[in-house]
């Protein structure tokens, strides 16, 4: 994988707009527990940030999948995961089938303005009964001439308090499981629609999660993201770039961490010297720095695949349960490296503990991941 002047002139705009316009409202959003999307995204969309790979037609860039790489592994090196997941949302879970199966007139509507950063943008997929099992949701969509009919709720929706539209998975028929299911836009000043309460989390704090419920909420069937039912595919497509976002941030969030650790034990004076004069300490540094190389080579592996339009789906559930439990290893170590003062609240190794939870977790399980492969390599 080569990355060109282009690509590393563009990793260095990330990284400024992370230090200047994330990083230092990060401990004010956390403790408030949600960021400025209406505020932020603006300022992002202006750079071209929100749209990297979608057709200039519609306000993106064009550029190619390393951009996104690169996007990703800056972002999180901003001190916080919620405000990186949020982004996410906007530009690789919540628009890429719009992107791919949407109308014309939808990408006027919708994709212009996420890619703008003026309107955020959520998916809407899980619920209370259906999480890792998405062919169990029950929200239903019910065809009333030429509007959808939607009663249902979604639970533990990413930017679910401060989206202005959602690409929603709804039931369209009765068929039941897989079968049978679309993607909708729903404007989320639809009557009918509403915000249940916002939810309390253990990480991510910086970002808004809610429960959201749809009560007779009337929507046009032209709508429909693709072709009615056949959102359950469309949307499966969707998670399969979701967990390569994964991913790729899970390495700058370690490499990120791992350099704010070392730095720390060079300067912690301990038993008449620096702690990193211990061998442990560096070779433990040392042996987690190297499966972050591992893993960022697999990444890059992976994208190139993409790029090259192959079907990446093996390589994402690797890359995704990789990175799920190498964060949650490093942040571990880190805090333990850190002692009394790592679990301390004021100290980031606190923060960066509980948001790394959410990676073996959010957008697949890893047991569900596991489930993946065990079905591709025939062991079930």
């Amino acid at each position: 994988m080569r990355f060109t002047d282009e690509h590393d002139d563009f990793r260095k705009v990330v990284r400024d707009v992370v230090e200047k316009e994330i990083a230092p409202h990060v401990d004010d959003w956390e403790r408030a527990g949600i960021f400025p999307a209406h505020e932020l995204f603006p300022k992002l969309g202006e750079l071209g940030l929100l749209g990297l790979e979608y057709d200039p037609e519609y306000g993106g860039q064009g550029a190619d999948h390393l951009f996104s790489v690169i996007l990703c592994e800056e972002l999180h090196r901003s001190g916080c995961a919620g405000v990186p997941m949020a982004i996410g949302v906007q530009t690789m879970m919540a628009t890429p089938s719009l992107h791919e199966f949407g109308s014309e007139d939808l990408k006027r509507r919708y994709l212009e303005p996420a890619i703008r950063g003026t309107a955020v943008a959520s998916i809407a997929v899980t619920e209370a009964g259906a999480g890792s099992d998405v062919a169990g949701l029950r929200t239903k969509a019910v065809r009333d001439g030429d509007d959808w009919v939607i009663n249902g709720s979604k639970l533990y929706i990413t930017n679910g308090t401060q989206a202005d539209w959602l690409c929603l998975l709804a039931r369209t028929s009765d068929e039941g499981g897989h079968r049978g299911m679309s993607q909708i836009v729903v404007e989320t000043t639809t009557p009918g629609f509403s915000v249940s309460r916002k939810l309390d989390k253990l990480g991510n704090r910086s970002s808004d999660t809610a429960e959201l419920y749809f009560e007779d909420v009337r929507v046009p069937v032209s709508n429909t993201i693709g072709t009615i039912g056949r959102g359950f595919q469309q949307q499966m497509a969707q998670f399969v770039v979701e967990r390569m976002f994964a991913a790729y941030g899970a390495v700058g969030s370690c490499r990120h961490a791992i350099e704010r650790t070392a730095d720390h034990l060079k300067q912690r004076e301990a038993f008449g010297g620096p702690l990193m004069r211990s061998q442990y300490l560096a070779f433990r540094l040392a042996e987690l720095s190297a499966q972050v190389d591992v893993l960022q080579s697999h990444n890059y592996a992976c994208a190139e695949s993409y790029l090259a339009g192959e079907d990446t789906t093996r390589q994402a559930t690797v890359a995704k349960l990789t990175a799920g439990r190498l964060l949650r290893e490093v942040a571990d170590t880190c805090l333990q490296f850190h002692g009394g003062m790592g679990y301390m609240e004021e100290t980031w190794t606190a923060r960066f503990f509980r948001d790394s939870r959410l990676a073996s977790i959010g957008g697949g399980a890893d047991e569900v991941m596991l489930q993946v492969l065990a079905r591709m390599d025939g062991f079930q």
